[in-house]
């Protein structure tokens, strides 16, 4: 009969069933899921809905969403129409202003991961003791704040500019600077300008690669960026050194530095002058070859470029900010309010160019860091929210959505040679995320509209966001 059963089989089939169900082994127990994400990969800029699940602070594995795993969340958030990205990174802070300045700059660290902030590079100060406390216990989980990168003290010549900083003023100078920042154990050397001899300079950066040890900088104008890139500098912070190295005059200018004929601020408009594309084409290249990132700092610098015409006593993070802080923001606003006509034409006229220099730059497919400057001194340029105005300005100066968002988190751990650890949503890698409510990819100002924000095995939904913030108030 075409419908019979085999009764003599029928023993053998619910033997074997119930051995299968027997070997199937129980789920294992995690500690978060977020499904159905619209999970953007900036590798490439595509987009899939996955289900992400989390085990000790990072990725234990993406599933596409809703499909069958071999996991048991303790918690699950629902992400639906939501889009995720890696947290974002602010690749130059500043965490500094002297043992009164400490609390301020504490609770900064608030205010990052309020705004999806999950790591910062710390790009010199004079806090170093703070800081480090602050980065363990962040580590530990014992502090709410990202993760800090920090270069310490920086370098630079006798009488620097910036407190705290490690003097170089001869050549036995430059070793005994790099054994302290390296029992520092810092996580990379940060160099400045002000007072440095060009040759120590140099040599400092030959000395710091032959060390290992990841070096970034501005620039002194004595020296050529060809020089700078020879010895071995792996990122130039600001683009006024950029623009230094892609203007045909460069050699000119440099030896009217030299002789002190003429400044740095009064160099800016005869570099501008003497830009060359031709020579451009061959410094970009040369930054990329030599796996050179610059970080740009757009943001500050429109901000600082129109302290003359623009009233911020209204903004509204200065609520976070407080008044030891405000008061050092003072030297930059008198200077601009003092300027003449001329300087604040030309300071207004270098702003536009180095929008434009910026997007030259990316179309080269040199890389990028987007970092804010925020932090002391730097008027009005406020730690967490800046970093978004800075990947706004790369998208106002023609910077397309996806290759501004590269410039933070993959960018940033890529520079810092963490890419292992961070910088992309893939299994193993740590868990800090952000959740948008919607896609920055259409809108770059939608890196503003948070949900939530993974740091580690720690969620913080919009409400506790929002509790960041009143908490970080400063009456």
């Amino acid at each position: 009969m075409r419908n019979s059963i085999n009764i003599s089989a029928y023993p053998l089939f619910v033997m074997l069933f119930l051995m299968g169900c027997q070997n199937k082994s129980p789920k294992q127990s995690i500690n978060m899921l977020i499904a159905n994400a619209n999970v953007i990969h900036l590798e490439t800029g595509e987009i899939e809905v996955q289900d992400i699940y989390i085990a000790n602070g990072r990725i234990k594995a993406l599933a596409t969403a809703g499909s069958d795993t071999n996991y048991k969340a303790e918690t699950t958030v629902d992400a639906t129409g939501k889009f995720m990205l890696p947290g974002f990174w602010d690749n130059h802070t500043h965490l500094r202003g002297g043992d009164s300045l400490v609390a301020n700059n504490k609770n900064f660290l608030k205010l990052f991961i309020a705004n999806g902030i999950t790591t910062i590079r710390d790009a010199g100060g004079d806090l170093t003791s703070s800081v480090m406390e602050w980065k363990q216990e962040i580590a530990d989980g014992n502090l709410v704040g990202p993760t800090i990168f920090t270069s310490g003290p920086k370098i630079d010549g006798p009488g620097a500019t910036w407190a705290g900083s490690l003097e170089v003023e001869n050549e036995d100078d430059i070793a005994t600077a790099l054994d302290s920042l390296e029992k520092l154990n810092v996580d990379f050397v940060k160099l400045y300008d002000s007072r440095i001899l060009g040759e120590h300079y140099l040599k400092t950066i030959k000395e710091a690669e032959a060390r290992g040890l990841i070096v970034s900088g501005h620039m002194p104008f004595t020296v050529t960026l060809d020089e700078t890139v020879d010895a071995g500098i792996d990122a130039i912070e600001h683009l006024y050194y950029i623009m230094k190295g892609c203007a045909n005059n460069e050699i000119e200018i440099t030896e009217k530095l030299k002789t002190k004929e003429i400044g740095f601020w009064q160099a800016m408009p005869a570099l501008m002058t003497g830009y060359a594309d031709s020579k451009a084409q061959k410094t970009f290249q040369k930054l990329k070859e030599h796996n050179v990132f610059v970080v740009p700092t757009l943001h500050i610098g429109k901000t600082l470029s129109y302290l003359d015409e623009v009233d911020h006593w209204n903004d509204a993070y200065l609520k976070y900010i407080g008044q030891g802080i405000i008061k050092t923001y003072q030297g930059r606003i008198d200077r601009a309010l003092n300027a003449s006509e001329k300087t604040r034409t030309d300071r207004k006229d270098l702003d536009t160019f180095f929008g434009q220099l910026c997007k030259s730059l990316n179309d080269a497919g040199v890389d990028l860091l987007a970092g804010s400057d925020s932090g002391a001194y730097n008027s009005y340029t406020y730690p967490g929210i800046s970093l978004h105005g800075e990947l706004k300005a790369m998208v106002d100066n023609g910077i397309s959505p996806l290759e501004a968002l590269k410039t933070s988190a993959p960018n940033g751990a890529k520079f810092l040679n963490k890419s292992g650890d961070f910088g992309s949503i893939y299994k193993g890698k740590v868990a800090d995320l952000v959740l948008l409510d919607a896609n920055p990819l259409e809108k770059i100002e939608n890196t503003q509209k948070i949900y939530a924000v993974l740091k580690g095995d720690r969620l913080f939904n919009k409400e506790q966001l929002a509790t960041l913030l009143k908490a970080s108030e400063i009456n």
